[in-house]
């Protein structure tokens, strides 16, 4: 099969387009024909090397739509969803035609979304659709993204919208040039953010954070009493928040909480699917790349050109 194989840490250029043995089925895993996938922030960390516990050569990718190619446990042709669990870093991921994966990863859906949509969905709108429920949303909060113009800013934005078409959602961005494409997209608002100080005397009812500890006490700032700030992302390129008083930080009556996309199940899988079916949530990759292209999409993703999901079919 072919397959992005990674042989040491590096730039895009040591993603290598290669051929490699078909995993064999093992007891308790399914091997999954890949359809197609997205490329996702931590992969670019992994790739430079920055995940300790991932050994080169390596597939990275940590999430993918496929149908079951061989199982003990599913049907042949079955769809099937499958993100994080250590998939692309204590095993081969979806970087490739075809992934072993674990059956107690693999999510099966009822879904007649197209193949662009369905991988453009995994861990964006799961994500995404996590955090939201964590931050209790009701119509008449205001709410904060940071870090809008991410994959997972835009499809928080997009579901918050289309459960609330009258709430307003500001988005920030570091790039000015940015802000009309956030308009277009949805946002009633952009703040600019410098150096991880937000440009706006304003404060919001809920805050999604997706640059993470890199802004966290900025963001405390910019919460009202009572609010609720999910602490989803690690875009600002730092692991941990140093210094954090929550009795100084956080306003009076704030609430801290966080959305990992490692927790996942199958019914929540399946009710985010039915979510965007229901209140029809517009889902679009901003760009397709073809497998072979996989270091060109990494490149995008890195770029000051970046915008939205970057997805990969397979032919």
């Amino acid at each position: 099969m072919k397959a992005i194989v990674i042989y040491e840490a590096g730039g895009p250029e040591k993603l290598i387009y290669t051929d490699v043995p078909v995993p064999k089925l093992k007891e308790g895993w399914s091997l999954v024909k890949v359809q197609g996938f997205g490329i996702n922030h931590s992969e670019i960390f992994t790739r430079k090397g920055q995940s300790p516990s991932v050994k080169f050569p390596h597939i990275l990718g940590i999430e993918c739509v496929g149908v079951i190619e061989e199982s003990e446990v599913f049907p042949k042709g079955r769809q099937v969803i499958s993100i994080m669990g250590e998939m692309g870093r204590a095993f081969d991921g979806g970087y490739a035609e075809y992934a072993l994966l674990p059956n107690r990863q693999i999510y099966p859906v009822e879904t007649d979304l197209p193949l662009e949509t369905l991988a453009a969905f995994p861990e964006t709108y799961y994500t995404a659709y996590g955090s939201m429920l964590n931050l209790k949303i009701t119509e008449s909060d205001s709410v904060l993204v940071r870090g809008a113009t991410s994959g997972v800013g835009i499809a928080f934005m997009k579901l918050v919208k289309a459960k609330y078409p009258n709430i307003r959602v500001t988005g920030t961005t570091r790039n000015a040039g940015k802000a009309q494409r956030l308009l277009d997209e949805g946002f009633d608002e952009v703040v600019l953010d410098k150096n991880n100080v937000l440009n706006t005397d304003k404060k919001y009812d809920r805050v999604l954070d997706l640059i993470g500890p890199a802004a966290l006490k900025d963001t405390f700032s910019r919460m009202h009493e009572g609010s609720v700030v999910c602490c989803t992302g690690l875009l600002g390129g730092i692991w941990s928040l140093d210094s954090f008083d929550p009795l100084v930080d956080l306003p009076p009556d704030a609430y801290l909480t966080s959305f990992h996309s490692g927790n996942v199940t199958a019914e929540k899988m399946q009710e985010i699917i039915d979510f965007i079916k229901e209140y029809k949530v517009e889902i679009k990759a901003e760009k397709v790349f073809a497998l072979k292209d996989v270091p060109k999409a990494h490149e995008y993703l890195e770029s000051s050109d970046s915008f939205g999901k970057v997805v990969v079919l397979n032919a």
